[in-house]
């Protein structure tokens, strides 16, 4: 039997479209509060954009509101789509026992939907009656596009995987359950970090992803951060911002031509390496920068006075990421930084250098799971005399974690131990690369160096919002460019 997600995949292709439209018909967008007027609205919307959507998205709050007549209405609506794009019925349903098995016969027998968008917090076996048939499908609820889905599904729960919060769990569980190719999962487009962070644990489940025009989702950055990397995986469905336009059709047209644009640039790398590192496109990333500065962990000098740096050198920025350890909030955001990265490497252990990296690296290793080593600064002279502290094999792959990167000269130190106890480093991943050299001298042995920020972008954000003063970030930029 061909599984829900295969058919959705033909479909997709067939119609070369991501868009899933909604049929959500609002009272004030009715000629009259009537189930009539509510089936008209959605039979002209259906009409209008057969060939352009992938699927079909009715939401069941605003036909139950209509009464008896109203469900009867949702079936109709449902009976109208082609039979070849699927409908998932938005009734974010889930209960145990006999109840949920009651839901799934109303959602896929008697109303006729595909799919249906379910509640996770009862557990598996509430899921379980809509996940019987590969055929229907299950988009769990994962990371919801409302302010809101941060009081529940940002909090921190601890499991094999670490501290991670409660949707990076179900984004896990949905891996977990997706043993007949029917599981999908919902992520807000209005929460970009989360998108790529659900896409990163579940590479290959389809995300639906609500938020995208009225809720003030940005599409281009949405697909950037959910897409699988075959450009597919991501269905965004959009309701208000296609019915109330005065054409539906070309407001459909207009989307689907703006979602294949948008894929065409994700699919060839540079656009993605972009959405990565660049601070407008990251909100969180953003505002860990500003935190940072406000923090003290990046400081500006007066022209009067000027830093002493270790060197002699007198500088007019001066970076402190010790500062971290007073504000633990600070310090796990700043933890949770590093994790796209280190997800995308491959190795057994992390490596933190003393002693600015220590509590970065503890925290990345209690939010990501990843046991944890360091290199002492000075050879024990008494006990087990060791040169590396923790549990670790010969042989095995470390990524470095230090806070920052310059010359790379304390970096090479560090390694010459690690590698002297036959451990292997490939790669070294800071929070900011000063631009000074580090990266080029790690190349040349072979070392890759990975940054959260570089101090350039950091600069040029903070100049483009104003703050910090524009002769100061002038002189630090001149500063790291050698000038006097």
């Amino acid at each position: 039997m061909e599984s829900f997600f295969s058919r959705l995949e033909s479909r997709v292709r067939q119609v070369d479209s991501l868009l899933c439209v909604g049929l959500d018909p609002h009272p004030e967008d009715l000629a009259a509060s009537t189930p009539a007027a509510a089936r008209d609205f959605c039979l002209r919307l259906i009409e209008a954009t057969a060939d352009l959507a992938a699927a079909f998205k009715p939401n069941a709050a605003f036909f139950e509101a209509l009464g008896a007549e109203g469900l009867l209405i949702l079936k109709e609506v449902i009976a109208a789509v082609p039979p070849e794009a699927p409908v998932i019925l938005d009734a974010k349903r889930a209960d145990i026992a006999s109840t949920g098995q009651a839901y799934a016969r109303a959602a896929f027998e008697v109303l006729g939907a595909d799919a249906i968008t379910a509640n996770p917090y009862l557990g598996y076996d509430a899921l379980a009656p809509f996940l019987v048939d590969p055929a229907r499908a299950v988009f769990v609820l994962c990371k919801t596009s409302n302010p809101g889905s941060a009081d529940v599904q940002d909090l921190l729960t601890w499991g094999e995987s670490g501290v991670r919060p409660v949707y990076e769990r179900v984004a896990r569980l949905a891996v977990e359950w997706n043993r007949n190719d029917n599981v999908g999962l919902v992520a807000g487009a209005t929460h970009l970090e989360a998108l790529q962070r659900v896409r990163l644990l579940a590479p290959e489940l389809w995300i639906l992803a609500p938020g995208v025009g009225a809720q003030g989702g940005d599409l281009r950055l949405a697909l950037q951060a959910g897409l699988r990397q075959d450009g597919l995986g991501l269905l965004l469905p959009v309701s208000r911002g296609i019915a109330r336009l005065p054409n539906p059709r070309q407001a459909a047209q207009d989307l689907r031509r703006e979602i294949e644009v948008e894929r065409g640039s994700f699919l060839r790398p540079p656009a993605r390496k972009a959405y990565q590192r660049t601070l407008a496109a990251d909100p969180r990333l953003a505002a860990l920068a500003d935190d940072l500065l406000a923090a003290g962990c990046v400081r500006f000098a007066s022209p009067e006075q000027p830093f002493i740096l270790k060197s002699g050198l007198r500088s007019p920025i001066y970076l402190d990421l010790r500062q971290l350890v007073s504000d633990p909030s600070l310090l796990r955001r700043v933890a949770q930084a590093y994790l796209p990265i280190l997800e995308g490497l491959s190795f057994e252990r992390l490596a933190a250098l003393p002693y600015a990296a220590l509590p970065i690296g503890t925290a990345i290793s209690l939010l990501g799971g990843w046991p944890l080593v360091y290199p002492r600064k000075e050879v024990k002279a008494y006990g087990t005399q060791a040169e590396i502290e923790g549990a670790f094999v010969p042989g095995e792959r470390l990524v470095v974690i230090d806070d920052l990167a310059t010359t790379g000269g304390s970096k090479f130190e560090a390694i010459e131990r690690l590698t002297a106890a036959g451990l292997r480093v490939e790669e070294v991943v800071v929070l900011i690369d000063r631009q000074s050299g580090a990266a080029e001298s790690l190349a040349q042995a072979g070392i890759r160096l990975q940054a959260v920020f570089t101090l350039t972008q950091l600069l040029d954000y903070w100049e483009a919002k104003g703050s910090v003063p524009t002769a100061q970030i002038a002189a630090a930029r001149l500063f790291l460019t050698g000038g006097v």
